[in-house]
C-alpha cells in the first residue's frame, strides 16, 4: 500500500469514529491551531521572506493577520453555524416539521498555491475543520520554506489521521486529485484547475476552484485620479504583482489617461524608491521560469515607466506599459507580476462590449464618482467580486464570499461561506404519526380541483 492510499485509509477510519462531529472537538482544534500558529509566527514570517522576500509588515498584513481574523471570526460564530435550521413545511405535508443539518463531507484535499503560500493553505483549512472534516494539505513546492513550516504546524497541532501535510511536486498533486477524497479545494491557475476538475469528475468529487484571470481596473474622468493612482499602485505591486486579484490592466477614459499615469509613476517612486530592485522590502519573483516569462512580456512592450530588472535577486521593478496591442502576449495572458498595461477608452459602452467578450475575471475594480457609471458597470459586467474606488480589499472582509465565475473559478469561501462550502446540507422532514390523511393513497378519491388548490 503506497503512502497516499494509506493516508486516505487512516483519515477515513478517523472520520468514521465520529470525533470531528462535536462542537467541543472542532472548537478545541481551532483554538489549538491559533495557539500553534502564534508559537511559529516568527518562523512563518521568516519563511515568507525566504520564499518571496516579503517584508515583515507585508507578510503579516496580507497573510498572517488575515488568517487570524478568519480564525477568530469562525471560533466566535461556529456554534450558531452548526445548529440545525428549522424550515417551513408545506400544508400538504402537515403535521410535520422540517430542518436542515450541516454535516461534514468527510475527507478534504486542499491544494495551495505559492503566491500567498501560508494564507491560501491555512485559510481554507479553518473552514474545513470548522465543518468537521479530516484534511490533507498539499502546499506549493515553489514556496519550500513556507511548506516546511506548514508541515511543522500540522504535526505539532493535529493527529496525523485527522490533518496531514503532503510535500512534493506537481506529480504528487496530480496523484492526490485521483485519490478518493470527498471534497477538493484547489487554488491556482485556470489551466491546472481544468485538470483538477477533470480528475474529480472521475470520482464525482465536488470541487471549489479558486483560479485567476485578467482582472480589469476601470477609471473614468470623475474619479479622484490622485487617490486612484495611489490605490492602484498599492494593489498591483503588493507581492510584486503576484496576486490573483491584482489589477491586471487599466482601462482609463482617454482624456485623463496622462494624468493618471503621471500620478502612478509618482506613487511607485514614493512607495518603492527610484531603484525598487535595490529595495529590501520589495518582493521578488517566485522562481527563474516565472521571471523569464515576465521578462519576455516586456520585450515588445512600449514602457512608460520602469522595466528594469535584476536577475541575481529575481526582481522586476514596477512597470507601466502604455497602450499595448490587444493581441500582444501581455494582453492575452494573465500577467501575475509587476507589469501594468494602461489602455485608453472613449465610452463605457465600448468598455462593457470589450470585457463581456473576454473570459469572466476573478475581480474588477471601478474608480468613479458617477453613481450611474458605477451601477452600469456592476450590472453589465460579469466577474467574481470587486471594489469601488479601491483595489483588493474585498478579500480581507470575511463577511463577503470570495470566489470566481467561469474561467476564474467556481465556488466561494471566507467566513461563514467557508463553513458552508465544506458542509453538506442534509434536509430532514419529520412526520407526525398522530394524523394520517388518506387522500394521498391509492385509490385516489380527492377531487383534482381540491388537489390543485392545495398544491397551488
Amino acid at each position: 500500500m503506497d503512502l497516499l492510499t494509506r493516508i486516505i485509509k487512516q483519515q477515513k477510519a478517523y472520520f468514521l469514529e465520529g470525533k470531528t462531529q462535536s462542537y467541543h472537538f472542532r472548537i478545541q482544534q481551532l483554538k489549538k491551531l491559533k495557539e500553534i500558529v502564534r508559537y511559529y509566527e516568527k518562523d512563518i514570517i521568516k519563511a515568507l521572506y525566504l520564499d518571496l522576500n516579503k517584508a515583515e509588515f507585508e507578510a503579516y498584513a496580507t497573510e498572517v493577520g488575515i488568517f487570524y481574523k478568519e480564525l477568530n471570526y469562525t471560533i466566535r460564530h461556529l456554534g450558531k453555524w452548526m445548529s440545525r435550521k428549522k424550515k417551513p413545511t408545506p400544508i400538504v405535508h402537515q403535521p410535520a416539521c422540517s430542518y436542515v443539518y450541516q454535516e461534514p463531507y468527510g475527507l478534504v484535499l486542499i491544494i495551495a498555491p505559492w503566491n500567498y503560500p501560508f494564507l491560501l493553505a491555512l485559510q481554507p483549512l479553518v473552514g474545513a475543520l470548522a465543518a468537521g472534516n479530516c484534511v490533507t494539505i498539499k502546499p506549493s513546492e515553489y514556496a519550500p520554506a513556507t511548506a516546511k513550516i506548514i508541515e511543522k504546524i500540522v504535526l505539532d497541532c493535529f493527529d496525523s489521521s485527522y490533518v496531514q501535510t503532503i510535500l512534493g511536486d506537481a506529480n504528487i498533486s496530480k496523484q492526490l486529485t485521483h485519490e478518493n477524497f470527498d471534497y477538493i479545494f484547489f487554488t491556482g491557475s485556470t489551466q491546472v484547475g481544468r485538470h483538477v476538475m477533470r480528475a474529480a469528475a472521475n470520482t464525482l468529487t465536488p470541487v471549489t476552484l479558486e483560479l485567476g484571470g485578467k482582472s480589469p481596473c476601470i477609471v473614468d474622468h470623475t474619479a479622484n485620479l490622485k487617490l486612484a493612482a495611489k490605490r492602484i499602485v498599492w494593489g498591483k505591486f503588493v507581492n510584486a504583482g503576484q496576486t490573483c486579484i491584482a489589477p491586471d490592466y487599466i482601462l482609463v477614459e482617454k482624456h485623463v489617461k496622462k494624468e493618471l499615469m503621471y500620478y502612478m509613476q509618482k506613487y511607485i517612486q514614493q512607495m518603492y524608491g527610484h531603484k525598487p530592485c535595490n529595495n529590501e522590502q520589495y518582493p521578488k519573483i517566485i522562481h527563474q521560469n516565472h521571471f523569464d516569462r515576465l521578462e519576455q512580456l516586456l520585450e515588445k512592450s512600449k514602457i512608460y515607466y520602469g522595466g528594469r530588472s535584476n536577475k541575481s535577486c529575481l526582481k522586476i521593478e514596477p512597470t507601466i506599459i502604455d497602450q499595448p496591442d490587444e493581441n500582444s502576449s501581455v494582453m492575452q495572458e494573465e500577467i501575475f507580476g509587476p507589469i501594468l498595461p494602461v489602455i485608453a477608452y472613449s465610452s463605457l459602452k465600448e468598455v462593457v462590449h470589450s470585457l463581456n467578450n473576454k473570459p469572466k475575471p476573478l475581480a474588477c475594480y471601478i474608480f468613479s464618482e458617477n453613481k450611474q457609471n458605477v451601477n452600469k458597470l456592476i450590472h453589465d459586467l460579469h466577474f467574481g467580486g470587486g471594489v469601488i474606488n479601491d483595489t483588493m480589499i474585498h478579500i480581507a472582509n470575511h463577511h463577503l464570499p470570495f470566489g470566481g465565475i467561469g474561467d476564474s473559478g467556481m465556488g466561494s469561501y471566507h467566513g461563514k461561506t467557508s463553513f458552508e462550502t465544506f458542509s453538506h446540507e442534509k434536509s430532514i422532514l419529520k412526520k407526525a404519526n398522530w394524523l394520517d390523511l388518506p387522500f394521498r393513497y391509492a385509490p385516489y378519491k380527492l377531487p383534482l380541483k381540491l388537489l390543485r388548490h392545495l398544491m397551488g
